[in-house]
């Protein structure tokens, strides 16, 4: 190995270290609470050197944010094809159980309310997008099939289906059911009422407008109606 391999490899296994530390450090004592020198005194290095690898706290937060995204694709995109309904029902079952598996990333991305805000920083989640307009054009493809009215808008019913699950998601992660109650029992039955709605063509209000086309960042502010 060169001089110049051996560098980059130095380097890649600093900023792993920095990102490792700072992950456990906003989970354990919240975003709002750890400085870039709490961060520099866990791995033992200067604020400085810190720096060097990241231009702020926010930037930390972002690159851990895109790598939990990253993970979390991995978990809904293995879901069959096959089907478009059961496609989207395991996907987002494995949003669960990406949660179980990875749950400082979980809480970090979704659960700190003091990190900076993702929804307006979606430029830097080429990921997000990514993944929320496979799991749209999945459920274009279920309507057009005839498991979902064929009216169905793929946004409203990406963010319904989401909710749905997230709440029992993350009351399980805070630990707020009982020892015996099963909280991926909860996450199907909530998952199931939310698809039984969609089927059944409820009237729907929600307006999304963070994303649109799918996945797409609106342009010039557009917010087009979407009801579906």
């Amino acid at each position: 190995m060169g001089t110049k391999e051996r560098g980059a490899r130095d380097r890649e296994a600093v900023r792993r270290r920095i990102l490792d530390a700072a992950r456990e450090l906003f989970v354990a004592e919240g975003y709002r609470h750890v400085s870039i020198r709490r961060i520099a005194q866990r791995i033992e290095y200067s604020p400085g050197a810190i720096y060097s690898y990241f231009r702020s706290k926010d930037d930390i937060f972002f690159a851990l944010a895109e790598e939990g995204f990253r993970k979390l694709f991995e978990f809904t995109g293995s879901a069959p094809a096959e089907n478009p309904l059961e496609a989207v029902r395991e996907g987002f079952l494995q949003y669960f159980r990406f949660s179980r598996l990875h749950p400082e990333y979980f809480e970090l991305m979704f659960m700190d309310r003091t990190v900076p805000s993702i929804g307006r920083n979606w430029q830097l989640f080429t990921t997000v997008a990514e993944m929320i307009g496979n799991v749209c054009e999945t459920l274009r493809r279920a309507a057009e099939a005839g498991a979902l009215p064929a009216d169905t808008n793929p946004e409203v019913a990406f963010h319904i289906l989401w909710t749905a699950v997230h709440g029992p998601t993350a009351i399980a992660l805070c630990d707020r059911l009982a020892p015996d109650e099963d909280a991926e029992l909860l996450v199907r039955d909530t998952l199931e009422a939310a698809l039984a709605g969609l089927r059944a063509g409820i009237r729907t209000t929600f307006i999304p407008t963070g994303l649109h086309a799918c996945g797409q960042p609106p342009e010039n502010g557009d917010d087009t109606d979407a009801h579906s």
